[in-house]
Order: C-alpha cells, then sequence, then structure tokens
C-alpha cells in the first residue's frame, strides 16, 4: 500500500482580514505528516473589499523569514467578488498534486482532519472523501439548532436526487484526486459548488468516503457568512443538478458524450444479454469504458477490463478489491505492444471501437493475437454506411459498415464468422432522423431516457422491425491450428493498412 501522497489545499477568502492569517497558518501543520510529501497551498482573494488583500501581503513577505520545506505557497487574487466557487474554478488550475481539497479562510476546520482523510485514499481506492462534522468526531462546538436542520434538509435533498447516504454534503472539506475533480465541469459562482461537486462525484461512479471531523463553527457576529438566501440557493442548485448530466469536461476522448450513452443502462443490459452466451471465462474486453457491460458480464475466472481513456482506468481500478478476478489495464486496439503480453484469452469482447481505429484491420489482426486457439472475439459494430452522418463525426467514428465488409475484414484478419447479428433496428430511425436529417452532434438526454424506458420493448419487437439494423454484433472464431508464419506476417499491424470503408 503507498504510504504517502501530495496534496492542494484551496483556500477561497472573501473579506476576513482578522482571520485569514490565523486560518493559513494552522496549515504549516501539514508540512509536519511524514504522510504528505508536499503540501501547495492555493489562496485566492475573491475581491476583498477589508484589508484582507494587505493582510495576506505581508503574512507572504514573512514567510521568506519562516520557509517550510513541504509547503508551496500560491497567492491569488480576483479584482472583483465573483463567488466562493469562482474562487475555487480559479486555484483548482494551479494543483498538480494527487489529491486536492477546500480550506475556508476561517477558524471553524482544523487542518489536522485533513491527514486522516488522504489516509482513506489508500485504504480504501477512493475518489472523494468528505469530512463530516456530523459523524462522532472528537469535538464540535454546540451552536444553532435551525443551521443545522437546514443543513440536514439540504443533505437529504442531495442525498435523495444522488442516492448517496452522507450525513453532511455542505462540509467544506471535501478531498478529491485532483485529475478526478478536474474532469469535472464546474460551473456555480457561490455556495451551490457544495451540492454542485457532491451530486456530480455521485453521477460520475465516484467512491466517496466520510470521515468525522471536528468543527468550531463561528456565529453570525463572528462573521458567519452563509444566510437562509444561500440555503434557498442551494435547494435550486440540487434540483438544477439532478436534472443535468454535463459531469465531464470536453475532451479528446468525448467522455461527455459516452458518459451520456451510459445513462440507458437497460440498453446496456440487452447487449450484455445478447453476448452472453458466446462469453468463456478468461476475458479481455477492449474499450471498457466506466464498466457498465463489464459489470453485467463477471464474474469470470480472469476478466481483464482495458480502455485508453485515463479518467476510466482510474474507475475501473477502483473495482478490483470487490472483484478480485478483475485485471485493469491500458490497450490501445491498434497497438500491439498494449495489448496483455502474459495471458491469452479464450473470449476478446471489443464493442463499439473498431469503428474508431484507423487501421481497423491491425486491430483485429491484434486480438486474433490474443485468443487461445478456438478462442471467440466478440466484436460490435455500427451498421449501414447510409446512416453516416454528424453523430457519427462526433462520436469520432470513421465507417459504418455492410455486413459483406465486416465479413470480409473478418477473414482477411484470420477469423472465421461463426455468426454476424443483427442489433437495434429500433435505433436507425432516430440516427438517421438525428444525424443525417437534423444534422445534431449530441444526444439529447430526454433521449437517452427514452432509449432506456422503451429498451424492454425494443427486445421483445427489434427483430420483427423492417429497418436495417444500427449496429452489427460479429462472433469470430480463430481457428484451432497454426495459421502459416509466412502468411501471418502479412497481417501484422505495422504492415496492415486498411482505408476507411464507405
Amino acid at each position: 500500500m503507498k504510504s504517502s501522497t501530495t496534496l492542494s489545499v484551496i483556500v477561497p477568502v472573501y473579506n476576513e482580514q482578522h482571520l485569514v492569517v490565523p486560518s493559513i497558518v494552522r496549515l504549516r501543520s501539514l508540512g509536519e505528516s511524514p504522510f504528505l510529501d508536499r503540501v501547495k497551498v492555493i489562496v485566492v482573494d475573491d475581491g476583498s473589499t477589508d484589508e484582507t488583500a494587505a493582510a495576506l501581503e505581508n503574512f507572504k513577505h514573512s514567510l521568506a523569514d519562516a520557509p517550510t520545506e513541504k509547503l508551496e505557497w500560491v497567492f491569488l487574487r480576483h479584482e472583483s467578488n465573483l463567488g466562493k466557487a469562482a474562487a475555487i474554478r480559479t486555484g483548482l488550475v494551479y494543483a498538480d498534486t494527487e489529491l486536492t481539497v477546500i480550506h475556508d479562510a476561517d477558524l471553524e476546520y482544523h487542518p489536522q482532519d485533513l491527514i486522516k482523510m488522504a489516509n482513506v485514499f489508500f485504504q480504501e481506492h477512493a475518489d472523494a472523501v468528505f469530512g463530516s462534522r456530523f459523524l462522532a468526531g472528537e469535538y464540535r462546538r454546540v451552536l444553532f439548532f435551525r443551521h443545522e436542520i437546514g443543513n440536514r434538509l439540504l443533505t437529504l435533498m442531495s442525498n435523495i436526487v444522488s442516492d448517496l447516504n452522507l450525513t453532511d454534503m455542505e462540509t467544506c472539506y471535501k478531498m478529491v484526486r485532483t485529475a478526478f475533480l478536474k474532469s469535472i465541469p464546474l460551473v456555480s459562482r457561490g455556495f451551490e459548488i457544495e451540492p454542485e461537486i457532491t451530486i456530480k462525484l455521485a453521477k460520475r461512479g465516484a467512491r466517496i468516503f466520510e470521515v468525522p471531523i471536528r468543527y468550531s463553527g463561528r456565529t453570525y457576529q463572528e462573521g458567519k457568512k452563509i444566510r437562509l438566501k444561500d440555503g434557498f440557493r442551494a435547494l435550486a442548485a440540487i434540483v438544477r443538478f439532478a436534472c443535468s448530466d454535463h459531469v465531464y469536461v470536453e475532451d479528446e476522448y468525448g467522455s461527455q458524450i459516452l458518459g451520456r450513452l451510459n445513462r440507458a443502462p437497460r440498453f446496456t443490459r440487452w447487449m450484455a444479454d445478447v453476448i452472453r452466451p458466446y462469453i468463456g471465462e478468461r476475458v479481455l474486453e477492449i474499450g471498457a469504458g466506466t464498466g457498465n457491460l463489464t459489470l453485467q458480464l463477471i464474474p469470470r475466472k480472469l476478466y481483464w477490463a482495458s480502455d485508453i481513456n485515463p479518467l476510466y482506468l482510474t474507475y475501473l481500478q477502483n473495482l478490483i478489491p470487490n472483484h478480485p478476478y478483475l485485471r485493469v489495464g491500458y490497450t490501445d486496439g491498434e497497438m500491439h505492444d498494449s495489448y496483455p503480453s502474459e495471458q491469452r484469452f479464450d473470449t476478446v469482447i471489443c464493442l463499439n471501437v473498431v469503428e474508431h481505429l484507423a487501421n481497423d484491420l491491425g486491430a483485429l489482426r491484434n486480438i486474433w493475437e490474443a485468443l487461445e486457439k478456438s478462442g471467440r472475439a466478440i466484436v460490435l459494430v455500427p451498421c449501414g454506411p447510409k446512416l453516416f452522418g454528424t453523430l457519427d463525426e462526433v462520436l469520432g467514428h470513421q465507417r459504418r459498415y455492410t455486413r459483406a465488409q465486416f465479413t470480409e475484414l473478418a477473414a482477411q484478419a484470420g477469423f472465421q464468422v461463426e455468426t454476424l447479428l443483427s442489433f437495434n433496428r429500433a435505433g436507425s430511425p432516430a440516427w438517421w432522423l438525428n444525424g443525417r436529417l437534423l444534422r445534431r452532434k449530441t444526444f439529447g438526454l430526454w433521449q437517452i431516457k427514452t432509449l432506456n424506458f422503451l429498451t424492454p420493448l425494443f427486445r421483445v419487437i427489434d427483430r420483427f422491425l423492417p429497418f436495417p439494423p444500427l449496429s452489427l454484433i460479429a462472433v469470430l472464431r480463430k481457428p484451432g491450428f497454426e495459421t502459416d508464419h509466412v502468411s501471418l506476417q502479412s497481417f501484422r499491424p505495422e504492415s496492415a493498412v486498411r482505408g476507411a470503408a464507405s
């Protein structure tokens, strides 16, 4: 188990001239922890109108007289007040450590609690750890009953929409893996950041834990800023983010679009049920994503889930503790050296991957080599070149196949076609309408929810519909004898080049 980590602490500040320096001085204690190799404190003055800027400037000068080896300090300022969430977004740009946490610029929270929170990431493979003020901590200041009722109500509402069982959604101490947090699009301005982070973590399937922390709340006379209106704003934010699935920042992998497609679990279950009879006990899945299909097909003696998206790989890694037969690794369909080298599989599953690759023949050849003799490859590809449109373009599809084209491709790779199944005729009209006629470049959330709702019906009527299938599922067999070595060389990935099928 890993014994140390690095931590960024983002400190949003607004009009805290009396408390900001004592608050951040407390963070120096983190530098004494052997568990933290490096601590980066990022202080963001959110356009304070009192003497906060001067207090921070004096503190910055004092650091030269008392340097701390492990601590790095960054001081930033907004010219005008943009809100707590805006300050957090500004600070997050500078976070370059394994973990990131938010620390308020007052004396309500105790930085020593951050050390035990960080430890949970390695004990439990956590994605996020919340410090709960309502679990049994060492102590907490006894204050407003009405304030606690408000907190518990907001936590209850957040739990309802996120299906979590948190005790303290509104806690400031939310520690998250930095790469994970940066991959979430944060759009709030003020205190609504608390439900936004919570709900979006839940929608991303994050492994969230809670740790009891100490809490020394302050009164309104002492400067507490949260008011009743902020509670109503948080309530509105819960409703807003419950209805949104904008949970990935735009990236090269199309994570946001693929994440939306994952909101149809009944459709994934349909695919799993179709291919399950052909699956053996030693399986390699290429393009496993966040494991939606994986979880439908396990347990197996060995199940190797792979992808190229680092966000997905991190999520898949978190499945391992409860699934000891699961292995996770990076596999690029076109790169022979990225395939697991120490293992041959009786089944390779490759759904919605080959159409993305420039060298589709090379990818099938790699799959052929990953299989043992008589092993099966189960490959799903989009069908119907005439359906190719803007949705294909935005998903990164290089082609759609006819039955004849894919049969020929499989044969060139050395496979025998055991069966070629038509799949999802019901989806063809919608694909044509959105991608060809309306030229849309995204899927509406309501469309995905409709697909999920209607999937049980589609499963029954699909084979009777008069439309062409949206996809083909090919069950390919590797011959149970050695092919001539010379003929195999012509199909090596580095020599196999195939243009896009039209």
